[in-house]
């Protein structure tokens, strides 16, 4: 254990799980950037969803200053766990069978789109019946997951399968079974989950790769800009209105 304090141990293992996934992912971040590049020029339309606090790197891509305008949240009331009461609720959804398609049957998801489909574990039935349906409705599919769940837990899923087992491109987290990075010999339960740092800059990753593969292509990059520069709200106006056909967050 390093002789640094728990919030030093904390960042250093974030900053150690970054380096990993800035090094053993590349390939994957790159083809996933490239493939949400191919949908945006195809005229295509771009999801993400996650459930629990897998939702956070969804909603972290969404409407914000930097990002793809082009990104919607795919919402099931609910999961988020936070948003109901009791939050364990949240949790006991995400092991619905059919839930998953009956929230792509309600959506605006349509064939030659893409979805992001965040999921720690990848174990429980509704992110893979996400991706299973998905892909069955002509939808590419990009799950980020922590790829040592599948060796180390059970699905929960009636096939037997992890999300891994039904996307198009996977990119893998590297978090640890568990989500926690700490131990202290005075502290019965493992603590500091890093799953959200690493999620969140591996979809920012991507959608780097996604705005420089279209740059390239001599296609602007449908991006938004802060709300708190001079000239922001106008530039997202002129963005939101040209690409309104495949923006579902604003109606």
């Amino acid at each position: 254990m390093s002789d640094r304090k728990p919030a030093g141990q904390f960042l250093d293992a974030a900053i150690g799980l970054l380096h990993r996934v800035r090094d053993e992912e590349a390939d994957a971040i790159e083809a996933a950037g490239t493939l949400l590049a191919d949908t945006v020029a195809a005229g295509g339309r771009l999801f993400a969803f996650g459930a629990g606090h897998s939702s956070l790197a969804a909603q972290d891509v969404v409407y914000r200053a930097g990002g793809l305008a082009l990104m919607n949240l795919l919402a099931v009331p609910g999961v988020v766990g936070v948003d109901v009461m009791p939050a364990t609720l949240g949790s006991a959804l995400e092991r619905v069978d059919g839930l998953a398609g009956a929230v792509l049957d309600s959506s605006p998801l349509r064939a030659g789109d893409a979805l992001v489909i965040v999921s720690l574990s990848g174990r429980n039935a509704l992110p893979v019946e996400m991706a299973l349906n998905a892909r069955a409705l002509g939808i590419k599919v990009i799950g980020v997951t922590s790829v040592a769940y599948a060796s180390q837990t059970t699905s929960r899923h009636v096939s037997g399968t992890f999300l891994k087992d039904h996307c198009d491109i996977v990119l893998d987290s590297k978090i640890a079974v568990g989500d926690a990075e700490l131990t202290l010999d005075t502290v019965p339960v493992p603590f500091a989950p890093a799953s959200t740092v690493v999620t969140t800059a591996l979809l920012q990753a991507v959608l780097a790769t996604t705005a420089g593969v279209l740059a390239d292509r001599g296609i602007e990059p449908p991006l938004l800009r802060s709300g708190n520069v001079d000239g922001g709200h106008d530039h997202n106006g002129r963005v939101l209105e040209q690409y309104r056909d495949r923006i579902f967050y604003r109606h």
